[in-house]
């Protein structure tokens, strides 16, 4: 009877072990069908349309003349002239520091230059008949002409301690006090030409032939209702910026109602309206030197290599590489395979 059992248990621990085994066995099988099942992906058919021929830049409006205002030197302020959101002239005294000190310096080289003037003439009456040497007289002309440059002096660092308009323009909100101490490094206000207003705008690089002094462009404002305003470029940047590969582009404003440092859409002609393949941008495969798409011909994926041209949000121009009638893949771009069978979902419209 115990041979029996042992005979019956070894027959059952087999069976097992072939059954483990048939389960491994099945796994790779399982794996492999996995892998042949095509991707499933949506297309669109590659065909050309008609593209505007207008670019798009984005721009800042700036005031004509900008500036803040500093003292040259520092000081505790006695007289404050800040016209908040007002006009003022050219010249307007806008501030003054503390000058005691400098005027009573400017003073005394006063005092000290008429009497050192009274001496030089005196001697010279006496160098006319000979009465002193030429050394005497030269020696009080030299005490006259320094006390002159200090004089001079002196009226300079007046000069510093006011602060004036330095054209005419709307003078901002006062950030100082009167009997404020200050330096040459505090703002005291912000003074904008606001009748003249210019906008700032960047191109891509490719563009740059485009855009030359005395071309003509449009701006929207953000937030105006009046439409689009007339600029004319009057200068632009030498050099293309080598991070971002733009160029800085300058225009005049003309008739056109907006607070400096307004975001404002800038519009320029790129030529006359072409046809060109249109892809979809998330469908491009950006590499270090290429950009690919995929394709599908005969069932399977297929990579080509493409190079793009007019670019807009969501979607590319491509110049080469692709034909009309390819159907290209914008869904699934990331699970096609070179060479591996894949299945159209649907054919989508552009």
């Amino acid at each position: 009877m115990k041979q029996k059992n042992t005979l019956s248990m070894v027959s059952v621990g087999a069976s097992i072990c072939l059954a483990l085994a048939g389960c491994h066995s099945k796994k790779p099988q399982d794996s492999n069908k996995k892998e042949d099942q095509p991707a499933i992906v949506d297309v669109i058919i590659a065909k050309k349309q008609s593209i505007s021929s207008n670019v798009e830049a984005n721009g800042s409006i700036i005031a004509n003349e900008f500036v803040e205002l500093h003292t040259e030197v520092s000081g505790r302020i006695t007289y404050l002239n800040i016209p908040e959101g007002n006009v003022v002239t050219q010249g307007t005294v806008l501030a003054k520091i503390n000058d005691a000190d400098l005027q009573a310096q400017l003073a005394k080289t006063k005092v000290l230059l008429d009497l050192a003037e009274k001496t030089e003439k005196r001697l010279g009456k006496l160098l006319s008949i000979n009465g002193i040497s030429q050394g005497e007289y030269d020696t009080a002309l030299n005490q006259v002409n320094s006390l002159k440059a200090d004089l001079a002096y002196t009226q300079v660092l007046i000069d510093k301690t006011v602060l004036k308009a330095p054209f005419t323009g709307v003078v901002g909100l006062r950030q100082i006090s009167l009997g404020a101490f200050v330096s040459a490094t505090t703002i005291i206000a912000t003074i904008q030409q606001v009748n003249k207003l210019k906008v700032d705008f960047t191109v891509p690089e490719e563009y740059s032939p485009l855009i030359r002094k005395g071309s003509v462009v449009e701006v929207e404002v953000e937030g105006q209702r009046d439409g689009r305003c007339k600029a004319v470029v009057v200068a632009r940047e030498p050099q293309i910026n080598q991070t971002t590969r733009n160029l800085l582009v300058r225009a005049l404003l003309t008739n056109c109602n907006a607070n400096p440092g307004t975001f404002a859409k800038v519009y320029f002609s790129a030529g006359p309206a072409q046809n060109s393949i249109l892809i979809p941008t998330n469908a491009i495969i950006p590499d270090d030197k290429t950009k690919r798409l995929v394709i599908v011909k005969d069932g399977k994926a297929s990579y080509v290599v493409v190079e793009t041209g007019f670019r807009k949000e969501d979607v590319v121009e491509i110049t080469s590489g692709l034909a009309e009638g390819d159907s290209v893949v914008v869904d699934g771009v990331l699970f096609a395979r070179a060479d591996k069978p894949v299945k159209v979902r649907s054919v989508k419209k552009q």
